[in-house]
């Protein structure tokens, strides 16, 4: 069985709890990409400015946003990087469908990308 570390980073409604277990930001490298996480980002072309910031120092090769709970792949051209936002998979919001990416990295590459979507009540497992 595959071990899979969990990494992630606390959004804007999230509990005190979940604010101490996760970081705003996140930053790691996997699989020889670096990835940025964090809730609040924007978009390519209109990042606000703590993102933009973090985006220009850390130079990441993906980074995975949340906050519009709307699913988006765009490559950003300008600072060279993939953005994520998977949408929302979570039963509370405005969203019918919950929405999920799923891919593969190996080797600097990042591949076999696809979008799962449930049903709002549906039990994910």
């Amino acid at each position: 069985m595959k071990v899979t570390t969990v990494r992630g980073v606390w959004g804007n409604i999230d509990n005190p709890t979940f604010k101490r277990t996760f970081p705003e930001n996140n930053f790691f490298v996997i699989e020889g990409l670096k990835v940025m996480i964090r809730h609040i980002v924007g978009y390519p072309g209109r990042y606000n400015k703590i993102a933009l910031e973090l985006i220009k120092q850390h130079q990441p090769d993906i980074v995975v946003a949340g906050h519009s709970h709307i699913l988006k792949v765009i490559r950003d051209k300008k600072l060279n990087h993939l953005h994520l936002n998977p949408g929302s998979a979570g039963i509370s919001g405005f969203h019918k469908v919950r929405t999920m990416l799923r891919f593969k990295l190996e080797n600097g590459k990042i591949f076999d990308m696809e979008v799962i979507e449930t049903p709002k009540k549906a039990l994910i497992t």
